[in-house]
This record gives structure tokens, C-alpha cells and sequence, in this order.
């Protein structure tokens, strides 16, 4: 069956999952709104209980600096951090979505892949060779936009001729929003893919990622699904970032699909309704173009899901100052999204609390690096006014959000057929330091956005 986008309205509920009607499984459930409230008074109460214990930290530290740095600085040190790591854990505990359903291979729509390829000589011959090995039973056309390379990238893809693949040239390079955008106008099916150009699918990926759109509530628009690190064994930078895709990531975008509301469906490997990408008026002109995008979808009342087990593999920067750069330009992406759909803030929706959650961000990045950096210093040397044994306090409930990931993520792997590689120096110098060199990378790119500065790409 091959679907185009301008019929798809009326094929949506046809394609929808049929709830079960089932007294015990009604009995046995209870409803993502009852998790949570029992989440959120939970993680308050962990909060409340963190604050207790540090009142006399506070008071020591008011003393030096008054009550509202004080506050302020052990707030943005230990209680919202504790408050959200907490919020973490009992989520995850909490999530039982129910399975992506199965389809036959008739149900399933056409798709187009749209790949946004500069200077990706190396990789985009990959990037089609994981493509054409997917076992997509209906219409897949994959429209690859070369924006403007300076190197061999249109030769490579004049060298391969597959019957699904249309290449657009571009003379000029115009950014990755740009060059999407142009793919859109050429798409003619009713769900629309994006793949970065050096990302590799996992098996079945294509499938996975279309049939867990189908099985999520009507309202569901957009779907992110999941990437991991291609490169992690090329050094220790690559090795430290393969945690953060494995756990923090993948964490945080669990939470929030089980709560109605994924606020990123990253560009690197994301599935969208073709008619509500070109309601919204597709990717905007930005360095963070999927975040605004997704704020975008949401703000129009649609749900973004996530799916778990639609795996991709993707290059992660390799040097300290490509990751920075990376880190920057999604920081300064966070920014362009409350500048363009800060009214997100007041919408009634569950979501709504991790919108919030993002608008803490700067704040505790800019405490952790001006106050908490500088206070592991200090306490180096016996002072402990800003770092010290109350910091613990953080700590528990970090260490099971990660030991809850892994589990969750070494069972979904063991599902696919993978194994979680070997690498204890990557999870040390991910626990220990990441947060020490990803903070004050983020606090340049706030800055670098509340100042208008240039804008560059650079890194994805």
C-alpha cells in the first residue's frame, strides 16, 4: 500500500493501536497521570528532606555570602538537582509503556528519508549501505540534500545507484535547516525520517521507529528514536560520550515520552507526520533547529513520542573542542526555543513541568560552574563553604539513575541482539568529570545566545 502525505489525515485512526478491553489489565493499570502526581510528590518529598538536612550548611554559608546567595547556591548546588535526579528514578520506575505493536506489512505507510549531507565524504556511502539494508516492506525513497560540499561527497553519491535514492545538489551551502527544508517540498509520502549523514541504522530500525508511531496515542506527531555513539573507541572524549548517549540521554527522553512529551526529536534519527512538519513551516533558520521544531509541534497541542529500540549510531565529536562547540550550539538551541515558544510554559499538559525543568538549566549551569567548580577548589584546601559533605546528598539518587539505565538499556540490547561494550574508563571519567567540562561549555553557549553573537554550526 503507498500512502502519499495529502491522503493521510484520512488513514490515521486505521493505523492506530486498539486499546485492550480487559477488566484485569483496567484493574491492574494505573494511568500516566497517577504516576505522575505520585512521581512528582515523591521527588518533593526527597527535596523537602535534602533541605532539612541542609539548613545549617545554609546558615554556615550565609554568613559569608547572606541568606539569598546562600540559598540560591546550595539550591542550584544540591536540592534541584537531588529534586530532579530523584524525579528520574522513580519515573523510570514507574514506566511500563505499553509494547510497540506489530504490523503487518500491508499497514505499514511509506516513508520518505530525508539526509542533509555536508562535507561527508566519509560516511554517506555508509549512511545509504545501513539504508539499503533495512527490511522495510512498503515504499521508502531516501532524498539525500548535498549543501554545498566542498569535498568529494557529490562524487561519492554519483558512484552508487540506488532505485530509491534521489540526490538534490545545492550549490551554495545554506545550513541543515535550509537543506531539509528543500528535501520537504520534494517529499511525497505521509511520514517523513531525518538521518544525519554519518549515522548508521541498526536492523529493522526503519520499522521499529514507524510501528512504534502507530501504536502511540493518536495525538502523536512526531517520534525521536534512539541514538547511540558510532565512534566511541577512538578516544577517551568518544569513550566519555558514549555513557551520556547510553544513559543520560536515553534516560531523559524515556521520562519524558512516558509523560506526553519529548522535547527533543533530534535531527540525527527522528520520524515526523509530513503534514504537520509543513503546518509548522518545517526546520527554522537556527542552530537549534530540532529543538524549535519540537517545541513547535508541541505548542500546536501534538504529543512526541520516543522509541527505544529504533536504534541508530551516530559519530560523536572527537576533540575536546568539537564536543564544546556541540554542547554550545544545543545550549544556544534551548535559548532559540524559549525565545520562539516560551508560551509552552503556561500550556496545562504534563510536559509542561519539563519545560520548566529546561528553564532551571542555565540557572544551576551557572551555579555548578561559578560556585561549584570554584568550591571543589576550595575544599581542596579545608574549606568547605561550597562544597563539602552536604554535596553527598546528591549523590544516591545519582547512582540509581544510572544503575536503573544501564539495567533498562542492557536489557533492551540484549533484546536487539547487542552487547554494551566494555568501558569502565569512559563510565569513571563520565561520572567524575563530564559535569566539570559539559557545565561551563553550556554557560558560553547561554551567553553566546543572550548576546546575539554569530552564529556557526559547526559539530551536530
Amino acid at each position: 500500500m503507498s500512502i502519499h502525505a495529502q491522503d493521510w489525515p484520512k488513514y490515521t485512526s486505521s493505523w492506530r493501536a486498539t486499546p485492550v478491553d480487559n477488566d484485569a489489565h483496567r484493574r491492574r493499570y494505573l494511568s500516566v497521570r497517577y504516576k505522575f502526581v505520585i512521581t512528582v510528590l515523591l521527588s518533593l518529598a526527597w527535596a523537602v528532606f535534602s533541605y532539612s538536612l541542609a539548613r545549617r550548611w545554609i546558615h554556615d554559608l550565609s554568613s559569608v555570602e547572606g541568606r539569598v546567595l546562600a540559598d540560591l547556591m546550595i539550591f542550584g548546588i544540591a536540592i534541584l538537582p537531588g529534586f530532579m535526579n530523584a524525579f528520574l528514578v522513580i519515573g523510570l520506575l514507574m514506566d511500563r509503556r505499553p509494547p510497540r505493536r506489530i504490523f503487518a506489512d500491508s499497514d505499514l505507510p511509506g516513508v520518505t528519508v530525508l539526509v542533509a549531507a555536508y562535507n561527508e565524504e566519509e560516511s554517506i556511502l555508509s549512511t545509504l549501505a545501513s539504508l539499503d539494508r533495512q527490511d522495510y516492506p512498503s515504499p521508502v525513497e531516501v532524498i539525500v540534500i548535498n549543501d554545498g560540499s566542498t569535498d568529494g561527497t557529490m562524487e561519492r553519491l554519483r558512484s552508487v545507484s540506488y532505485p530509491w535514492l534521489h540526490v538534490i545538489d545545492l550549490r551554495c551551502n545554506g545550513g541543515k535547516a535550509n537543506a531539509l527544508n528543500v528535501g520537504l517540498r520534494h517529499a511525497t509520502y505521509p511520514l517523513t525520517i531525518t538521518l544525519d549523514a554519518d549515522s548508521y541504522l541498526y536492523r529493522e530500525a526503519l520499522r521499529r521507529l514507524v510501528e512504534r508511531f502507530l501504536s502511540d496515542p493518536p495525538d502523536t506527531a512526531a517520534v525521536a528514536g534512539a541514538v547511540l555513539v558510532r565512534n566511541s573507541r577512538l578516544n577517551l572524549i568518544t569513550r566519555m560520550q558514549e555513557w551520556d548517549y547510553f544513559h543520560g540521554i536515553a534516560a531523559v527522553k524515556r521520562l519524558q515520552s512516558l509523560f506526553q512529551g519529548t522535547l527533543v526529536a533530534q535531527g540525527a534519527f527522528s520520524l515526523y507526520r509530513t503534514d504537520v512538519l509543513r503546518s509548522v513551516g518545517g526546520w527554522p533558520e537556527c542552530v537549534g533547529e530540532d529543538i524549535v521544531l519540537t517545541w513547535a509541534i508541541l505548542r500546536q497541542g501534538y504529543r512526541v513520542g520516543y522509541c527505544e529500540d529504533a536504534i541508530t549510531f551516530t559519530n560523536a565529536p572527537t576533540t575536546f573542542h568539537q564536543f564544546i562547540r556541540q554542547r554550545q550550539r544545543w545550549s544556544r538551541g534551548l535559548i532559540e526555543a524559549f525565545k520562539t515558544h516560551g508560551g509552552l510554559l503556561f500550556h496545562r499538559r504534563m510536559s509542561t513541568l519539563f519545560i520548566w525543568w529546561n528553564l532551571l538549566f542555565p540557572y544551576m549551569d551557572l551555579v555548578y560552574t561559578l560556585v561549584f567548580i570554584p568550591g571543589l577548589l576550595l575544599a581542596c584546601f579545608g574549606i568547605y563553604w561550597l562544597a563539602g559533605p552536604m554535596t553527598l546528598l546528591v549523590l544516591p539518587m545519582a547512582f540509581l539513575v544510572n544503575y536503573l539505565m544501564y539495567v533498562i538499556q542492557s536489557r533492551m540490547f540484549r533484546a536487539q541482539g547487542l552487547k554494551v561494550r566494555h568501558n569502565p574508563l569512559g563510565l569513571v571519567v563520565y561520572t567524575l568529570f563530564y559535569g566539570i567540562v559539559l557545565q561551563p561549555g553550556c554557560v558560553m553557549g547561554y551567553f553566546a545566545e543572550l548576546l546575539k553573537l554569530r552564529k556557526r554550526w559547526g559539530t551536530k
